[in-house]
């Protein structure tokens, strides 16, 4: 009985935990934490890397050391100094223990080094994927709400609200314009035309008469008017003629 109430409570926190979570805040929550390992990776890296510059250091001194004291070994021989000898050979003896413990510690830091970049590698390429996994998770979320969004405007044309209301305004606009052209069509044709053209010639022919009279007092007829442009014409003419003849006569001469 105790179980069953246990599970139901965890039932009932797991579903409100998992209604309260947004997948892509999680996953650029994701892109940021891994991100945020790469620097902490380094520093263990350099850690590492330094253990191992240490450990070299102290294998490369004890190999001095142990130089040092064998020559200092053989001089107290040849010296005759076997008392020096020996004390020599007790710390040749402490050196190659400590090259040789220090050799083992250099040989798994540098194990330790290249096991260290082999992670950071596997680890470097794991975050690539997941971060263009996300990515591209978020892209396809960012164009499914978009289309959502077409997909509710879509629907909302079609269930009769906006799409109704359009149509209905479309027509209303067509039946006033073919109210007013029908009413200009029903003006022009009460107007009688046939009437308001001869009234306009009639004043055509008025403004004529009158223009003519004033010619006529200012001594310009249109008979004389006619009269004057034909001499004016016939004087040019025979102007012409003469100055043909002139330049035959002169090429004959010459």
């Amino acid at each position: 009985m105790f179980q069953r109430f246990i599970r139901a409570i965890k039932s009932m926190f797991g579903g409100f935990v998992s209604s309260m979570e947004d997948p892509k805040l999680i996953l650029e929550q994701n892109i940021r934490e891994l991100n945020d390992q790469i620097p902490q990776m380094n520093e263990n890296i350099a850690t590492v890397k330094a253990n191992a510059v240490m450990l070299k250091k102290e294998v490369d001194r004890y190999e001095k050391q142990i130089s040092e004291v064998t020559s200092k070994i053989k001089s107290a021989i040849n010296a005759d100094r076997d008392d020096l000898a020996e004390g020599y050979a007790l710390q040749l003896e402490k050196a190659r223990e400590n090259l040789e413990h220090s050799r083992d510690q250099l040989k798994f830091a540098d194990q330790a080094y290249e096991k260290a970049l082999k992670v950071k590698k596997a680890f470097m390429r794991e975050k690539d994927k997941k971060i263009k996994e996300a990515r591209e998770a978020l892209r396809a979320s960012e164009r499914a709400e978009w289309q959502g969004r077409v997909a509710d405007a879509l629907e909302s044309f079609e269930t009769g609200g906006l799409d109704q209301t359009h149509n209905e305004m479309l027509n209303r606009l067509n039946e006033n314009t073919a109210r007013n052209e029908a009413r200009m069509e029903i003006a022009l044709e009460s107007v009688d035309t046939e009437t308001m053209e001869i009234e306009a010639n009639a004043e055509k022919l008025r403004a004529q008469e009158l223009v003519n009279q004033f010619k006529q007092e200012m001594g310009k007829s249109p008979k004389e008017e006619e009269k004057e442009k034909k001499i004016d014409v016939d004087e040019s003419e025979k102007t012409s003629t003469d100055s043909g003849k002139t330049v035959g006569r002169d090429r004959t001469k010459s």
